[in-house]
């Protein structure tokens, strides 16, 4: 280098992306520096201008001036690298030295132009070997046979004269030192290439990385909003339910108080013809018409007719069974509620993950027909003309999609309408293809299953039958890999029908169809992959 400060300088000047030193720079809004060439390139495929070194964003494209400053400095710079290289003198020269333009490997000696004259003339010398100065001609000089080093041993991984390949490089695979050099800048070039395709790859990953904390920001916000709703609404749901309990409580109360005030009034009513008969009795029994007591007996004698009650009463205690009632309702009505809350919200989440998924006709049992855009599967109770293909499945009335996934998460949707029998889900690469499968996660299959035109069931080894309230026309099925997930959904009800939880997957996964026999015209309804992406 020039000086001590080379370097360091070189990093001041050197372009972030193509890591050259700066050619035509220009000067982004955040104050960075970048070859006008390699910005463009970096803003050719992308909507949002963005800085490359600190990701700032730009409302708009910059519009971008060369940094002429910055220009002089780095050309200048790249002048001084050129210009560098300890200055060489001709070894010939007597009195003031004259810069050297050649060295001769064979006399050893550095030429400026005049006295390089006779190499370029006399044909003994012509014959020499010449290169550009050298101050270090040690470097270039065997030190064993003090010979020009004008070869390279492959074997040895070493530079040699003409006289070691007649010594212990005698069998050795030698080559001109100008082959080997033209090779290896042609890996460094690759090297260089592959270095920058690395940073560029990087880069773009770091943008990736950005893109989804975006993208993952801007679903938390709208999952934060769908949850607020959620509870907004069981919170109105629990108050409208509270509210009922209560005007049922005070209704109780007033009913009960009503009762109260009727008793009270005919027991009144009875005290006071209690009273009225007593009254009478206690003046007969002081009277002296003793036939006035004789007559009055058959009246006053016998007991009042009053109602009994001995039995009658007003329970201060709230009616338990109405509130247990009452209560239960409650709870019905929450749970109804947030399940569906949450079916809607679970469904609206997996969505997001829908993916473009083709049927793989060299998959397909030889009696199911996959119609040509492979969208659609049904069987078509003949045997089909097909060739033989170790991904076929020969035994069971299946095919699988083209699409396969060893991480992160996928949905797809599947119309099932009309169908009396079909089976949905996932299974691994491995799956059996020559003979009969048995749908359960042990042998790396994960469906649901519709059989006798109502009857649901999650093959989990043993099936869990699932009690639905409607059919499903629209099933939807979600995968999360790393969560080993695998869940099922009635797209139109927006309901959750089943999922498998804590799986283990370590093959690829590919979704998993069977429209399973036409069973005489009662089953030949295709299944439909739904589209989902716009």
């Amino acid at each position: 280098m020039a000086s001590s400060s080379g370097p360091a300088l070189n990093e001041e000047l050197q372009c972030s992306i193509c890591l050259e030193v700066f050619t035509d720079p220009v000067t982004t809004p955040c104050g960075h520096n970048f070859c006008r060439s390699c910005l463009s390139k970096c803003w050719t495929d992308t909507q949002t201008c963005f800085c490359p070194l600190c990701k700032d964003k730009f409302s708009k494209r910059p519009d971008l001036k060369i940094n002429t400053t910055l220009r002089e400095v780095a050309q200048h710079y790249k002048e001084k690298l050129s210009l560098g290289e300890p200055e060489v003198f001709c070894d010939v020269c007597d009195e003031r030295k004259q810069k050297a333009v050649k060295t001769c490997l064979t006399c050893q000696s550095s030429y400026c132009v005049s006295h390089l004259e006779p190499h370029l003339r006399v044909p003994r010398l012509k014959k020499h070997k010449l290169i550009n100065s050298v101050e270090n001609l040690e470097y270039y000089i065997c030190q064993k046979h003090e010979r020009p080093l004008e070869l390279f041993c492959r074997d040895d991984q070493t530079c040699v004269c003409l006289f070691c390949t007649e010594g212990e490089h005698r069998t050795h695979n030698t080559v001109p030192i100008e082959e080997e050099s033209r090779e290896k800048k042609n890996q460094l070039v690759q090297t260089q290439a592959d270095v920058h395709q690395m940073i560029q790859d990087r880069m773009k990953k770091i943008q990736e990385i950005k893109h989804s904390v975006e993208l993952r920001k801007r679903n938390t916000e709208e999952e934060k909003s769908s949850s607020v709703e959620l509870f907004t609404d069981l919170i109105r749901s629990i108050e409208r339910c509270q509210s009922e309990l209560l005007k049922m409580m005070e209704e109780q109360q007033k009913a009960a108080e009503k009762l109260a005030e009727d008793l009270i009034k005919e027991l009144e009513q009875e005290i006071t013809e209690l009273k009225r008969r007593n009254t009478e009795l206690e003046q007969l029994s002081h009277t002296d018409d003793h036939l006035h007591l004789i007559q009055m007996s058959s009246s006053l004698y016998s007991r009042p007719h009053t109602k009994n009650w001995t039995e009658i009463r007003i329970d201060s205690d709230v009616n338990v069974n109405s509130l247990i009632t009452a209560l239960t309702e409650l709870k019905e009505t929450l749970d109804g509620t947030l399940n569906e809350k949450l079916s809607q919200t679970g469904l609206k989440c997996v969505q997001k993950f829908a993916v473009d998924l083709t049927l793989d006709p060299d998959t397909a049992n030889p009696y199911l027909i996959v119609s040509e855009d492979g969208k659609q599967v049904s069987d078509g109770d003949i045997k089909q003309d097909v060739p033989e293909n170790p991904k076929r499945f020969d035994e069971c009335p299946c095919v699988l999609a083209k699409q396969g996934f060893s991480s992160g998460r996928f949905y797809y949707e599947v119309q099932v309408k009309g169908k009396t029998k079909w089976s949905l889900g996932v299974a691994r690469e491995s799956i059996k293809r020559k003979e009969i499968n048995t749908l359960r996660p042990e042998d790396g299959v994960w469906t649901v299953i519709l059989r006798n035109e109502n009857e649901y069931l999650a093959c989990a080894g043993p099936s869990v039958l699932l009690s639905l309230r409607v059919k499903p026309e629209k099933v939807g099925v979600f995968v999360d890999y790393e969560e080993g997930l695998v869940s099922f959904y009635d797209v139109e009800s927006r309901s959750h029908l089943y999922s498998f939880t804590g799986q283990t997957f370590t093959e690829k996964l590919y979704s998993y169809f069977s429209p399973c026999l036409n069973d005489e015209g009662k089953n030949s309804n295709p299944l439909i992959i739904s589209p989902l992406l716009d």
